[in-house]
């Protein structure tokens, strides 16, 4: 069962700094999309920067996570701290996905 994975962080008005973002996607390197991932978007909305992604099954999601994102997120606070955590982070099954 698909997926959706969705984390936001509140930011000041006016900010549109990406720092910690493009820190962590530079540590990851991925050259093409993780196994099991359908779509990755990350962008404001007011005063909050969402990851919204979709993944193929909760498994993806968690392998993903566990190897890649967080080993990555992990280093790069650990060399420069960025800013906070996310506010906001969820999970849910999703009932329908248009395909490509």
């Amino acid at each position: 069962m698909a997926i959706a994975y969705v984390q936001e962080f509140d930011v000041e008005p006016g900010d549109r700094s990406t720092t910690g973002y493009d820190a962590v996607s530079a540590e990851m390197n991925l050259t093409s999309s993780p196994d099991g991932l359908i779509v990755h978007t990350a962008g404001f909305d007011g005063n909050v920067f969402r990851i919204f992604d979709v993944w193929e099954s909760e498994a993806h999601w968690t392998r993903f996570r566990d190897e890649t994102l967080m080993p990555a997120v992990e280093k790069t606070m650990a060399e420069n701290p960025t800013g906070p955590p996310p506010m906001r982070e969820s999970t849910y099954e999703l009932h329908d996905i248009l395909p490509e």
